[in-house]
Parts: C-alpha cells; structure tokens; sequence
C-alpha cells in the first residue's frame, strides 16, 4: 500500500455505527472532495461564487471550497492588505451549509473560522476573526434541508452578502425556500431575476463595516448556546 493510499484508507469517514444508522451520517475523504471541485475548478476559485452544502457535516466541503477562494484572493490582492482581508472575508461571506447534528455543526464553524484566522495571520480576539465568526453565525445553519426548517422549525434563512468597496458590506436575508425557487429558475443562488419583487428579501440591513459586523457576534451568539442547552446539548 503507498503512502497515498494509506491516508485515504486512514482518513475518519464515520463517527459511530449508530449515527450511521440514525442520521446516515458518512464523511466525504478529503481526495474525493478535491477530485468534485476540480470539476468545477472555475467557479470554485472564484471569491464571489456562492456555495451552499446541504449536508455540510464538520465542513470537509466548505474548507476545500474556501481553500480555493482564499488563495485567489491571495493571488489578486496580494499587494494590498486592506482588498485582501475584505476580499477573503467575501469568500467567507459566500460559502454556506445547513446541518442536523449540533456538534457537526459548531465543528464546521470551527474549522471555516480557523483556517480564515490562519490565512489573515491574525488572533482569536482579533476584529477580523470576531467579524468571520458573525458570518458563520448565520451562514452555517442548524436545521434540515429537505424540510427547510431551522432546529427549531422555523424556515431557514440565508444571508445575502455583498461587497460594496471602500471596506463596506451589505446584507439581505432571503428564505431558503425562495433561493431554491430562483435557483431551478434561474441557475444559481442569490442570481439576479428580473421578477425582483418575487423574490423579495426577508429584511435588509445598513450597510455595514468590518467593526459593525463583528460587533454582531456577542448578540447572535448568545441565542445559539441557549438553543443548544434548550435541547440538551
């Protein structure tokens, strides 16, 4: 057996039988998830392009994905501090997931948060980490996809991020529900459609800062260590 094929062979794909049989829970190998995005190399790199993993699980997808998205902000503002950390939290800003289990999820917020924190090169107190926090806040969802509710039964909602320039951002929350609807009508997520007012936004908000988005993260974080004690976790 080589090296490579030792790694692969040695690489955790499931957790426990029993949350096999509960939850069909199996991890995707790291060597499957690059060979997939490969295949999709273009969008995949682009720092705009929306990913959403319905089944995100510890994240394997979504860190491969901004693996990508990371380097080429890397590559295109390099030579400017300030346009690369906006532009690699736009890539942050552009990559989503909803999954069932609790600690799936916190361990995908854990690893987006950790290798963004890497790459910016920059603490876990540090105002571009708590602002990378406030995002997977929202971008990384507890709930189901299929039934498109929260784990609390509420309709799933998605934050529509975009970068103004000049170190501003805006969000617009939009209902799963709808994304899905434009998606099958138009393509892609978040894709402008012509019906505009079809698709409506759930709320949008002031145009924001790096400082005002991480300044979301004490308030959002709050509600989700009570949900998670409200259901025993």
């Amino acid at each position: 057996m080589s090296v490579g094929d030792e790694a692969r062979a040695n690489e955790r794909l499931v957790r426990s039988r029993q949350r096999v049989a509960d939850h069909g829970e199996v991890f995707t190998p790291r060597w499957l998830v690059d060979g997939m995005l490969d295949l999709v190399s273009d969008e995949a790199a682009r720092i705009d392009s929306r990913f959403l993993e319905p089944a995100c699980g510890s994240g394997n997808f979504l860190v491969a994905v901004l693996e990508r998205k990371l380097a080429s902000a890397q590559k295109k503002h390099g030579r400017s501090e300030f346009e690369f950390r906006h532009s690699a939290l736009l890539g942050l800003m552009c990559s989503y997931g909803i999954e069932l289990l609790p600690d799936n999820a916190a361990e995908c917020r854990a690893n987006l948060l950790q290798l963004f924190t890497k790459t910016l090169k920059v603490s876990a107190d540090d105002i571009w980490s708590r602002a990378a926090a406030a995002v997977l806040d929202v971008n990384i969802v507890r709930g189901d996809a299929l039934a498109m509710t929260t784990s609390n039964g509420e309709p799933i909602v998605f934050p529509e991020w975009g970068y103004l320039g000049r170190g501003k951002y805006q969000r617009r929350d939009f209902a799963y529900k709808d994304l899905t609807q434009r998606s099958l009508a138009d393509g892609t997520l978040f894709e402008q459609f012509d019906e505009e007012t079809l698709f409506a936004p759930v709320t949008t908000y002031p145009v924001m800062t790096v400082e005002q988005i991480a300044d979301l993260h004490t308030s959002q974080s709050q509600p989700s260590q009570d949900e998670q004690r409200s259901n025993g976790n």
